[in-house]
């Protein structure tokens, strides 16, 4: 288990640029790889992602210092360290950088060695990154192997856990906002698989309720081009509502119910649209307040069969969150700090003492490392706070470990878009875990 090698170099990531990809080799020769991501459309209190800021490479987006941090600075520190040790490494590596936001070595340097670590260790056990995970942060979750396969484990096997209580899939249909060019004002419109099917069914019905939308888009003479995240982003919608329409009229032309089988989710990223105290929404040429802004959307809340809304208000304007949060709940729905929070605890926990939000979007480059990001996770699960595990829209790789910690913590739901490789390679994993549990290979 003990670390002998850690190699770092650049990928290229979904938007063009590169990120960091890292290999950790322990001494029995076991190998552990893993990749990070970075956001288009990224909170201001996330964990920095360390670019050279050299324009005659990438731009200035080119991730050399961070690489070199990795090889000079934090292997050397590392090296013969038990990578089941996973917390002493995260904090050895905090501890090294010395910032608040780990702006000194580079989020995307640590996190990029934490979950290589992670891989490495579990790798080494011969067990599945969630079962690792699971293991290593006592999440409360059981994946004891099930000794009468089938599709649910036997109570008397000593597991609490049922495959068929796996995140279920958020699908990113329409992207607006910083995800593309022309579109709505907000960030993300969703398709939610609620049902109790297993995720196989979820994903089949959710996807093919996104190529109905697109057969709608084109009736209504939009492009059905795809954005940074593999969703539509129709230019020329004449309202912010309209995807509202759109995604209702998709889920019933694929065959299924809207609020019984598949719902909407919306992520606003209102930090985007947000100057000076007001919210404009171009595409309508409106200014608002933060309370004109709630009334807008409360009028959607009772229209549309939507399941959860995200960020829906600037990520500093705490004052207004909890009005937003009481508003969702009168409609039963989730409400979702993502910005607002960044994944961090201390901000997690000033929201909810405020009672700002009812749960909360993870994601592991916020934050920068493995245990930061479960120590939130369990967080919200102490506080009865809904997680959900999300993909980033600027820069993606295929690596899926944000599907396995999903799984580990027992997040209710993975926010992923339904094309491109480095989207789908999160449900495809999402669905190879369902067959493993299902088959008690674990």
């Amino acid at each position: 288990m003990h670390i002998k090698k850690i190699t770092a170099h650049e990928i290229l990531a979904s938007g063009g640029y590169p990120t960091v990809e890292v290999e950790v080799e322990l001494e029995s020769g076991t190998i552990g790889r893993a990749s990070v991501p970075y956001g288009a459309s990224a909170g201001s209190h996330e964990a920095t992602v360390l670019n050279d800021g050299d324009n005659s490479r990438y731009n200035g987006n080119g991730v050399l210092v961070a690489i070199n941090n990795i090889i000079n600075e934090i292997a050397p520190k590392l090296i013969g360290m038990n990578a089941n040790n996973q917390r002493s490494i995260d904090e050895l590596m905090i501890a090294l950088d010395r910032t608040p936001n780990k702006a000194r070595l580079g989020g995307n340097a640590i996190l990029a060695v934490s979950l290589a670590v992670a891989y490495a260790a579990a790798n080494e056990k011969k067990v599945p990154l969630f079962k690792h995970i699971a293991e290593t942060f006592q999440t409360g979750l059981d994946f004891s192997n099930n000794p009468n396969s089938g599709s649910n484990f036997d109570s008397s096997s000593g597991s609490n856990y049922d495959p068929l209580n796996l995140p279920s899939p958020m699908v990113v249909v329409i992207e607006g906002g910083k995800h593309a060019d022309e579109t709505t004002d907000l960030q993300e419109f969703c398709i939610t698989a609620i049902g109790t099917e297993s995720v196989k069914e979820k994903v089949r019905k959710a996807i093919e309720s996104y190529h109905a939308l697109k057969s709608i888009l084109k009736e209504n003479n939009f492009s059905t081009n795809v954005g940074n995240e593999g969703a539509f982003a129709p230019n020329g919608l004449p309202s912010n509502e309209a995807p509202l329409n759109y995604i209702v009229e998709a889920i019933k032309k694929a065959g299924y119910n809207p609020g019984t089988d598949l719902a909407i989710s919306i992520d606003a990223a209102a930090s985007e649209f947000y100057q000076d105290g007001k919210y404009n929404l171009a595409i309508e040429n409106k200014s608002l307040t933060s309370q004109e802004l709630i009334q807008y959307y409360k009028n959607w809340l009772e229209k549309y069969p939507i399941v959860t809304i995200e960020d829906m208000l600037d990520e500093d304007d705490w004052e207004n969150w909890p009005a937003m949060t009481a508003v969702a709940k009168e409609h039963n729905i989730e409400n979702i700090g993502d910005d607002l929070t960044v994944t961090n605890i201390e901000r997690l926990q000033k929201a909810i003492d405020l009672d700002a939000i009812s749960a909360i979007l993870i994601k592991l480059n916020q934050i920068g490392s493995l245990s930061e990001t479960v120590d939130c996770c369990m967080l919200a699960k102490k506080n009865n706070m809904m997680t959900v595990v999300s993909h980033r829209g600027g820069g993606e790789t295929n690596n899926t470990a944000m599907v396995d910690l999903a799984v580990a913590v027992g997040s209710r739901f993975i926010k992923v878009g339904p094309t491109r490789g480095e989207r789908v390679s999160k449900y495809n994993r999402l669905m190879e875990i369902e067959r493993i549990l299902t088959n008690g290979k674990v």
